[in-house]
């Protein structure tokens, strides 16, 4: 695959452009000012102005008539890079910082208590080189918002007496990502760096080196000061905002509260010194991995790509070494039972320097061969070197980005602001939208510039596995490892490479025919078979989404079927990988994914050639030849999976218990890691024989698709499976009644954090109580955070608020510490649950209009894109929600919600059984599929 960077800078691309990672808005230092506007796709309606305030920030308004919610983001160019060498983390500590008060608004909560009560959310994130802070909110809480979060920029408070408790949590961050495998690698792969690069530094900050200044030295207090006066300044702030009200407003409320952020005469900072000192080049490492996983890593010095955006010549290399089809270095790999994935990119961009980097997951058998591995590669670079660098190639990639630039989905608005304010910090006003997909043209000197930097004397290898012991521990995430002595170069690399063809997935007719319904319509209804379809021009893209679940009621019967199931579905992706992977590179996509019904097969992509692919993996699920490379390496993939999902961070963990806990049927990592030990080919064959001849179907299209073409592919599908089965004879998924005679859970982690999850299950399904439970989560979100995690420092994992099991209505508290024991966690728990009966007492009406209007937007927040649409609906008919209005009818239910039924919903929640899921270092796991087995099903209706 491509390897994405950046993701949350650039639109989600089937040819994933690389955005490089630092400003060349130098170049065009001003174009802000001139009378240009971004460059838009075709059907982007949405009216866009650039701003140039006197103070010298920069804004982008972005006016969406449709939009349900408003969204702000600001980017400040510094990061973690400018930390001072005495105080690692100063820049993620300054980010927190800003949070806890300003002159204008000194209370701690006023910023997240105004969001939450007008339907909002917001973060931040400290990177590199940029620090960037966003929002998004109800639109006619716009100008509140953009109030309390402009002061952040004017006169942040920097409180003497927060510094202390939030320096605890920028720790307990710390902690709680100790155990992140990309972090541990970074760490190591910084030791093999130019220590004098300021981004090879630690960046998140802890107890140790956020700790108080020595006497006779400015005090930390003061230092933040300083970082802030010194680097946040207008003239390295951009600001992006998107919201339904039209420019001269927006332009009214930015002039209104950013005019007075200082002008400090900044600019964005430039790193000078070399990321690599390359004459330590060739080097190699080895590290040792926590999970049950080995990778080989190969990086070469090559300049930042942003510096040529506009041609991409790393994204055209990037395209080819990481391509997949037949004769591609993955595929060679795969065949030799070495290697099961394989991305290539451009990483750690600094503005002048960057990596060029080819990551391999490997199998056991492959971390034996890591000299050959590596004599594949600089092949396949050769190959390229000799005739990949062509025209043709180019410009199909090329083409390729310009359907997806013209058909380009929005996405939410609170994504469009933070892409659009990073990109404005990046690039000309012009390239805001159309820098990740644009592609000049092709230029074999450009290419070859950067084609020279892949060689054996310019690489650094870094290779992780678990049996690894190395003789080194890396400073910060404690990670063992070693150098590595490099061999000799005349390894002989795998036969069998070659370069892709012409893509035959391309789609031609791209037009849109602009038909729409409101909702999905049932077209066809056959006691094995029903197909819904929606035609949906409302993208404005000739893209078609289609859901096919092939239902089987022995599917999740027993953990050895749920393995199986899980084993058909990714035999199916992984067999027909190189066969698909031009049709993913073309903009089509497929899924095959197992659940307690069945497997689904998803495909989404453009209307035109979609049938090619749908009847491809329609005839290899049916027909294709099951063998025993291609099952084991599947088999091993799930099996690495479960056996890894201890490692996996301590909060989704207690998630995954509270759902083997309360949804019947599910199976823990565990039991499927057993149930799957002595599956082998013969087994999968035989299951895929039985589970094809006993099958109900059901499916849905939506999209750009005329009713007869639907039902003409529906029907060609039905006809080729011949489902028999009907609706009923499939076991449906159980929500179950919690109870006191549940024990306290412990989930089945190797984490040494402490946890409490405690789950109020609503006493039915019925609509007034959801109703009830949302109105009541979204009161107490900010309570309970600002009390646990603000005031009482009980770790960076801390949040609450309503948490849906299916259709079952329930509230949860959640607790991650690295410090604080679950007993102290709990008796800290109860207090609040005691004090916010109490506060519920003191609640009216007029209390509650704001947070019952938040809810009752967020359930009818609009659809930001078709995968987006068709998910929500394809999920709203696993739940029987035929009639596709349940969100509406919840919707008018929570607007009915009284402070009377909250307090009453409130003693019944407080009173009633909780499912409470406990950890401490040390503690067993439970057996949760032996302690559920007395729990009844949660009726629809209490009596």
């Amino acid at each position: 695959m491509i390897r994405p960077s950046r993701p949350c800078l650039a639109a989600s691309l089937t040819l994933a452009m690389l955005l490089p990672g630092a400003s060349i808005a130098q170049q065009a230092t001003h174009e802000a000012e001139q009378a240009m506007t971004p460059r838009v796709s075709p059907h982007d309606d949405r009216d866009y102005r650039v701003l140039t305030l006197d103070n010298g920030l920069t804004a982008l308004l972005v006016s969406d008539s449709e939009a349900d919610k408003a969204a702000a983001s600001l980017n400040v160019d510094v990061g973690s890079a400018q930390d001072p060498d005495d105080l690692p983390g100063l820049a993620h500590y300054l980010e927190h910082m800003l949070f806890l008060g300003t002159e204008s608004y000194p209370e701690a909560d006023a910023y997240q208590s105004y969001l939450t009560r007008h339907g909002g959310q917001h973060n931040a994130f400290t990177a590199s080189q940029d620090t960037n802070y966003f929002f998004s909110i109800e639109p006619d809480a716009l100008s509140g918002a953009l109030d309390r979060f402009s002061r952040f920029f004017v006169n942040p408070l920097f409180n003497a007496d927060r510094l202390e408790n939030e320096r605890k949590v920028v720790h307990s961050e710390y902690i709680a990502r100790k155990r992140n495998e990309g972090r541990r690698r970074n760490d190591v792969l910084d030791q093999l760096l130019n220590p004098e690069n300021p981004t090879t530094g630690f960046s998140v900050g802890s107890l140790e080196t956020l700790a108080d200044r020595p006497e006779g030295e400015p005090g930390l207090r003061e230092r933040i000061q300083s970082f802030y006066t010194d680097h946040y300044g207008a003239n390295v702030m951009h600001l992006a905002v998107v919201a339904p009200q039209p420019l001269d407003e927006l332009e009214s409320l930015v002039r209104d509260n950013f005019t007075d952020v200082p002008d400090r005469g900044l600019s964005r900072p430039t790193i000078e010194e070399p990321l690599v000192d390359k004459s330590s080049l060739p080097t190699a490492a080895k590290l040792q991995s926590l999970r049950d996983s080995r990778q080989l890593s190969f990086y070469f010095p090559v300049p930042d790509p942003i510096t040529d955006y506009r041609h991409k010549p790393a994204s055209y290399l990037a395209s080819l070494l990481g391509h997949e089809g037949d004769g591609s270095l993955l595929a060679v790999l795969r065949k030799a039972g070495w290697a099961d994935g394989l991305s290539a990119g451009v990483s750690r961009g600094d503005g002048q320097h960057a990596l060029f980097q080819v990551d391999i997951s490997l199998t056991p058998e492959g971390a034996e061969h890591q000299s050959r591995i590596q004599a594949s590669l600089f092949a396949a670079i050769r190959a390229i070197r000799n005739g990949g660098v062509e025209a043709w190639r180019y410009d199909e990639q090329a083409q390729l980005a310009e359907q997806a630039f013209r058909f380009q989905q929005h996405g939410s608005t609170l994504n469009d602001a933070m892409r659009l304010s990073m990109n404005l910090s990046r690039y000309p006003v012009e390239d805001v939208n159309y820098a990740p997909y644009r592609m000049d043209g092709f230029d074999t000197s450009r290419i070859d510039t950067w084609l020279s930097a892949l060689r054996p004397d310019n690489m650094l290898r870094l290779y992780s596995g678990p049996e690894v012991e190395g003789k080194r521990t890396s400073p910060w995430f404690d990670t063992p490892w070693s150098p590595v002595a490099l061999g000799d170069d005349d390894t002989q690399p795998l036969a069998g490479l070659s370069l892709p063809e012409p893509n035959p997935y391309i789609a031609e007719n791209l037009e849109l025919l602009g038909q729409q319904d409101e909702i999905p319509q049932k077209r066809l209804d056959e006691p094995g078979f029903e197909f819904w379809h929606m035609r949906d021009a409302s993208f404005d893209t000739p893209k078609v989404e289609w859901r096919f679940s092939l239902q089987n009621p022995e599917a999740s019967h027993d953990a050895r079927k749920a393995a199986l199931s899980r084993l058909l579905a990714g035999w199916l992706q992984d067999s027909l990988n190189e066969a698909l992977y031009p049709a993913r590179l073309a903009g089509h996509g497929f899924e095959a994914y197992a659940h307690a019904r069945g497997i689904t097969l998803s495909f989404s992509g453009w209307r035109d050639r979609q049938d090619r692919l749908i009847e491809r993996v329609l005839e290899q699920l049916q027909h294709g030849k099951i063998e025993a490379d291609s099952v084991e390496r599947v088999r091993e993939s799930l099996r690495r999976n479960w056996r890894n999902a201890p490692q996996d961070d301590l909060y989704r963990q207690a998630g995954r218990t509270l759902t083997e806990a309360l949804i019947s049927p599910q199976w823990s990592p565990e039991t499927l890691l057993e149930a799957s030990k002595d599956l082998d080919t013969q087994a999968l064959r035989d299951f895929r024989e039985a589970f094809l001849a006993d099958l109900h179907l059901e499916s849905m299209a939506v999209g750009d698709l005329g009713t007869e073409q639907a039902e003409r592919l529906a029907r060609h599908v039905a006809d080729k499976l011949a489902p028999a089965l009907s609706h009923e004879a499939i076991p449906q998924l159980v929500t179950l009644r919690a109870s006191n005679d549940l024990p306290t859970l412990t989930p089945d982690t190797k984490r040494d954090e402490s946890l409490v999850m405690r789950y109020l299950q609503g006493e039915d399904r019925a609509l007034a109580t959801q109703a009830r439970l949302s109105v009541l989560g979204r009161l107490l979100e900010t309570p309970f955070y600002q009390q646990l995690r603000t005031e009482q420092q009980l770790g960076y994992v801390v949040n609450a608020g309503y948490r849906p099991l299916l259709d079952a209505p329930g509230i949860t508290f959640l607790v991650q510490s690295p410090d604080t024991d679950s007993q102290t966690i709990q008796s800290r728990i109860d207090a609040f649950i005691d004090d916010f009966g109490k506060r519920l007492d003191d609640v009216q009406d007029s209390d509650l209009t704001a947070y019952r209007q938040a809810v009752r937007d967020d359930l009818l927040q609009r659809d930001t894109s078709l995968s987006g649409r068709t998910n929500r609906l394809w999920q709203a008919l696993a739940l029987e929600d035929t009639g596709f209005d349940h969100r509406s009818r919840l919707a008018e239910r929570v607007m009915d919600v009284t402070p009377e039924a909250l307090r009453e919903t409130w003693r019944d929640l407080a009173q009633g059984p909780a499912v409470n899921i406990v950890h401490d270092p040390g503690d067993s796991a439970s057996n949760v599929l032996s302690l559920k087995a007395d729990l009844t099903p949660l009726p629809k209706q209490a009596r």
